[in-house]
């Protein structure tokens, strides 16, 4: 049995009145999260705060709640009396009116950062993002310095300690942390944004996410790969819709009896009748070099807005107009060839020491018999 007051509870009752309190404190947090996101553009401030603030209510009078009802009231009085808040009131005051602060003042500088991005493109959305996360974590940090400096008088020794922790972290973590630090550098130097095609490394496919941990694509099969922004920014980065628009080349061989000049008009003939090649800049084609059947010609177009399925499309569609074009001209595209002949003098076979002397103890032993 449980008191809270003069009223007792069985376990029953105590489990029934404990699920409603934690509904209660749900249903607010919910009800609130949902005005957010229907009003996000018309909250101030100060409504911001006020919200806050009935989720931080709702959410400690539950905690008293429970606690009434479980009968740990008396533990929590013991506990108060062992901290001695009363003298400490003052600073529990300024504590609380400092984070609220700090909390304002962030959500006022995120409000200012929403505007500026709002205002021009300049700045991305991730970067908008971490802009104000590094803003956030730097006002936090500074109202807490201030709110422990409160309660004790040797602040100094415990940045020291929290000095030296930070270094045994950051050796336990240095993975980590390079691949947080990279992290940071790609969201300044905005090297691909997401949609984006690219090949890092040996992964090829559209960037889906950027984190300050890691970078993800999608492959052109379906799959998602994660890879650490330590290793993006460890290694060289392709960008094929950097400038909203791709070369491709196709490589075709001629006979060495064909014309190249005239196979080479041919072929941009054929490249600019293939749907989604662009007029500007027109195809091309350039000679590669002298393979061991065939004069190789590198036939090049431009797609524009590339993705993957326009680039096997068009690449295909190249490939089959180039091969009835050079048919219906006459011009060859030769398969590889050998040819094996010997000279006219015939073909000499030498033989060691030891293979002549073998053939020599054969016609030996072959004459004692006979």
């Amino acid at each position: 049995m449980a008191e809270l007051g003069q009223i007792t509870f069985d376990t029953t009752t105590r489990v029934a009145i404990s699920g409603l309190i934690v509904a209660s404190v749900l249903a607010v947090r919910f009800f609130v999260r949902r005005y957010r996101e229907r009003r996000d553009a018309d909250l101030g401030t100060v409504r911001r705060l006020t919200l806050s603030t009935l989720i931080a209510g709702a959410t400690a009078l539950g905690v008293i709640g429970l606690l009434g009802v479980w009968g740990l009231t008396d533990s929590l009085n013991q506990a108060y009396g062992d901290l001695n808040l009363a003298g400490q009131f003052p600073q529990v005051v300024l504590s609380v009116v400092i984070l609220g602060g700090a909390y304002a003042l962030t959500d006022f500088l995120g409000q200012i950062i929403r505007e500026i991005v709002s205002a021009g493109d300049s700045i991305s959305d991730h970067q908008q993002e971490m802009l104000y996360r590094l803003t956030q974590l730097s006002i936090y940090s500074l109202a807490f310095l201030v709110v422990v400096g409160l309660f004790t008088e040797n602040l100094g020794s415990l940045l020291v300690g929290a000095g030296f922790l930070g270094i045994v972290v950051g050796m336990a973590a240095r993975q980590t942390l390079g691949a947080v630090l990279a992290g940071i550098v790609l969201m300044f130097s905005r090297p691909f944004e997401i949609g984006d095609w690219v090949v890092v490394g040996d992964h090829e496919g559209v960037v889906t996410n950027i984190t300050i941990v890691n970078t993800r694509i999608r492959t052109f099969d379906g799959e998602h790969v994660t890879i650490p922004n330590d290793v993006v920014g460890g290694n060289p980065v392709l960008d094929r819709t950097k400038e909203d628009r791709l070369r491709i080349e196709v490589e075709v061989g001629i006979d060495y009896e064909d014309d190249p000049e005239r196979a080479a008009e041919i072929a941009v003939e054929a490249a600019r009748g293939v749907d989604n090649v662009l007029e500007m800049p027109s195809p091309q084609v350039v000679g590669k070099r002298f393979a061991d059947s065939a004069v190789v010609l590198g036939v090049r177009y431009w797609i524009d807005n590339p993705s993957s399925r326009k680039r096997w499309r068009t690449r295909t569609g190249v490939i089959a107009a180039v091969h009835e074009a050079f048919a219906e001209e006459g011009i060859t595209i030769p398969f590889p060839q050998r040819t094996h002949s010997a000279r006219e003098g015939g073909v000499g076979v030498r033989l060691d020491a030891a293979d002549d002397r073998g053939r020599g103890e054969e016609a030996s032993d072959g004459g004692g018999d006979r």
